[in-house]
Formats: C-alpha cells, structure tokens, sequence
C-alpha cells in the first residue's frame, strides 16, 4: 500500500519547528486516512484508554484531538477500533498489571482486524524494562512512545501506517514544551491546563520523576492565554495541573510564581471557577493562602498529600516537612479557609515503617480532620531508592491498611453535613446515574450534590440548597 504516495518526500519536506511539524504530520494522515477510506473500506475508528492520573487524562484529551484531525472518528467500543492507545500510569505496580491484561485481551480481535495500531505511551512507556517486555511478549504493539514526546503522535503515526512496521521512539527526558495542539474536551463546561512538567523532589518510593523528567514550568502569559481561550469556549472551571504546583516557576529566573500565577487566572473575566492540584505541603505558602481567601472564585478544596505522620518515615522518604510542620499547615489553612475541603494520600507500610511511625499517622488523621484521604499500600517501584529498603511484612500492613481507614471513616464523619440547609453554587456535571430525573453537580469544595432537574442545566452553575448529607455527598434542591 503506497497510493503512489512518495513517504521519503513526505518526510522531508516536514516542517522542523513545532507544533507547525505536528500540523503538518496531522494533514498528511488525514489524506492517507481518507484514501484508505476509499480504497480499503477502512472505518477509521479508534479509542483512547486513559490509565492514570490528571496528567494521564490531559495527555489522552490531546491524544484524542490528535487522532480527530488526522480524520479519525472516536468511538466506545474496542471491537470497531482502528487504533487504541493506552495513556499509562506507573505509580502503582497494578497499574502495570492492568495495563498487560488490558493489551493481551486485544491480541484475538488485532488478529481480525487487518491494520489495527495499538500504541502506548505515558509514564510506563518510560521504564525500559517495560518496555522490553512489551516489545518481547506483544508483536501486536505497534505504536510506542513515551511521555516526553506524547505531542508527536501525528508524526509516529503516520510512520507506523505508511510501513506497516512498529514504530518507537522513547525519549529519555528534553526541555523542550509543545503546546497548542488539538484537544477533545470530556467536558465543554471544564478543562484543565498543564502548567509544568515533570517533577524535581525524588521522593523515594515515587517513580515520577524517573518517567515525568525534571520539573519544567511553562511560560506563564502562554499559560494565561491558554484559560483565556477555554473561557472563551465555554469553560466555566479550569484546573491548573502539575505534579507539584506550588513549585511553579523555581526553574525560571525572575518567574512569576504559582500564587501570582492562580490570581491572574481567577482574574480572567468569565471564569467562575479555578481549581489546582497537586500541592507539596513544603512548598504550600502564606501567600497561597491569602490568594484563595481573598478570590471567591478560587475552589475551596486543598488536595495535600501527607503520606505519612511519621517525622522519620518523612524523612525516609524525602518529603521535607516533619509531622509538627504539617499540622501546622493544616491549622494555618482550617484558620484562614474555614470553608475549605481538604483531602490527602497517605502511605502504609512504607519500607521501615515501626508501629510507633503508623500511630503518628493515626495522630494526625484524628488532628487535620480530613474531608477524605486516598490510602494505599506501599508498591514497591524498581529503580527507586525505597526499592532497596527493608519491606514491612504483608500481613503487618494488611493490619495497619484496615485500621488506617477506619480512622480516616471517622475523621471524614465529622464533616459530614456541616454545609447542610445551605444554599451553594454548583456546578452541574451530568446526568445522575442511579436516579431518573436527578442531576449531579460539584461543589466549591468538591463535595457531591444530587438533586432533581432537567439535563439542560447540565454545563450550568446553579444554586442548590442542600437537604440532606450522605456523607460523602449530598441530596439537594434547586433554588
């Protein structure tokens, strides 16, 4: 298959600089699709699996509007898939797991289906081993890349349909940001925006910065104008992601920095809301705070991820603050955002972790009063220093896991309902799944809210008094 195309030309003649090369790339696959349209009866179909965090989900938005301009339709079902990629996480080991499982259950329907791509990129794309592994016991993977170069996949992909062989290109780390590509919204209503990459504090059970590279910031009025632009479009809540926010801007002399950054966002006119994550309590500033107080816009949801209570399994872990600092961040912020929801992660089990580490953790549970907290179990990730560590004994972490959560139950449980017969702004996101003619909207703080209405408010902010608390959400009714 050639089409009497001349693919060196192709090549040669693209553009150099980006994203003008990527424009480029997304036209001539477009053409080819449509002649393989015409000629093959190729339905030009594909998906995107998003296995990971927030930064996963924006890579698989731009994946998304990537494949969409290179003449690809989106559709929900694997089996009429032309192309599915997989934008991977590997914090977890079953994160890895997932994944394989995933991709092996692909490999009869990749047999009868002629020209089928499925590519992988992300975080696990960035360990070689993995990698390896793919190459060895999937022949079926076509399409490899990592997260450094997730904005060529026009390029790649038009490599790997115009051979016919498995294209990779893993790239170890680069400095270089491309922005101001396509992206395929989930919501119109919100969106996020990346405002820098990868990650500089080596925590050492963390494999991010081994896959995200070195922490980059990204120009600040690009950033501006980019929420300028989803605003204009619609957006009524924006999320500004990094893997750790409150560090924005340390790479660049004479930078703004994130609270400055945060205020002339929520100063954009229209923008009703705007939420960030995720904040190292290290770097979690005065100046932070004073910002949310003093912009209504601002959500009242603080994600702080502990991780541990333990001074000395902080330390272990290269965390920076200490159990007594932490606290008083969280009685710093409870005094100056009363309001404010606030969440964290918490590690059990982390290597050398004693009883007395796991009680400290209990303490500050009971103390911070967490609105609800992401627990996990240590996952040992190869090629980080607590990767060498001596592991706590399954069974003792099992233990402590259980009783962890019983306590961030009870800390959660005296939230509950302390907005109750309020009136709030809500933002109404979809249609409630379990209950015909109600809604489901989010909150400032992040909580849930269901409530009775018609799925013309959905994409809307509306006022709900809240009636009744389920804990973890609300039952509302509209004002």
């Amino acid at each position: 298959m050639n089409y009497n195309i001349d693919f060196k030309e192709i090549f040669d003649h693209a553009p150099v600089e980006e994203p003008e090369r990527q424009y480029y790339f997304m036209d001539r696959t477009r053409e080819l699709v449509e002649m393989k349209k015409q000629y093959e009866g190729y339905a030009a179909h594909f998906m995107v699996e998003v296995m990971g965090c927030q930064m996963s989900a924006k890579d698989g938005e731009k994946l998304q509007g990537i494949l969409e301009r290179c003449g690809y339709t989106m559709t929900d079902n694997d089996r009429d898939s032309d192309v599915i990629l997989f934008s991977t996480c590997t914090i977890r080991e079953n994160a890895n797991m997932k994944l394989y499982g995933r991709v092996g259950r692909l490999k009869h329907q990749y047999e009868n289906r002629p020209g089928m791509i499925i590519g992988i990129t992300g975080c696990m794309m960035q360990e070689k081993d993995e990698v390896e592994g793919i190459k060895k016991h999937y022949p079926y993977v076509k399409l490899i890349f990592g997260t450094h170069n997730v904005y060529k996949l026009a390029e790649l992909l038009y490599a790997a349909l115009s051979s016919g062989k498995r294209t990779i290109e893993i790239i170890d780390d680069t400095k270089m940001i491309v922005e101001d590509l396509p992206s395929d919204r989930k919501y119109k209503f919100k969106g996020s925006v990346n405002i820098s990459y990868g990650c500089n504090n080596f925590c050492t059970y963390c494999i991010v910065p081994y896959v995200r590279g070195r922490e980059k910031s990204r120009n600040a009025t690009d950033i501006l104008r980019e929420c300028e632009k989803l605003v204009a479009d619609g957006c009524l809540e924006v999320t500004l992601l990094g893997q750790n926010v409150n560090s924005y801007g340390n790479d660049i002399p004479g930078s703004t920095s994130f609270p400055e950054l945060l205020a002339a966002v929520a100063e954009i006119p229209g923008m009703k809301r705007v939420r960030f994550m995720t904040s190292n309590p290290k770097d979690l500033s005065d100046e932070l705070i004073q910002v949310i107080k003093t912009h209504p816009n601002i959500a009242r949801h603080i994600h702080l991820p502990m991780q541990s209570g333990s001074s000395a399994v902080l330390k272990k872990m290269n965390r920076h603050y200490t159990k007594e600092s932490y606290l008083e961040l969280v009685r710093k912020i409870r005094t100056e955002l009363p309001d404010v929801s606030l969440t964290t992660d918490i590690i059990v089990g982390f290597p050398g972790e004693r009883d007395e580490d796991f009680r400290d953790t209990l303490d500050v549970v009971k103390e911070a009063h967490f609105d609800s907290a992401f627990t996990f179990i240590y996952s040992k990730r190869t090629g980080t220093p607590a990767a060498k560590m001596e592991q706590v004994p399954e069974d003792i972490v099992k233990e402590r896991f259980d009783e962890l959560l019983a306590a961030v139950q009870k800390s959660s449980a005296e939230n509950e309902g302390r907005d109750l017969h309020h009136e709030v702004e809500v933002l109404v996101e979809e249609k409630n799944q379990n209950q015909d003619g109600y809604l489901t909207g989010r909150l400032s703080n992040n909580i849930l809210v269901h409530f009775k209405g018609n799925e013309e408010l959905i994409g809307t902010m509306q006022k709900v008094r809240l009636d009744e608390s389920k804990g973890f959400y609300y039952f509302g009714t509209l004002c």
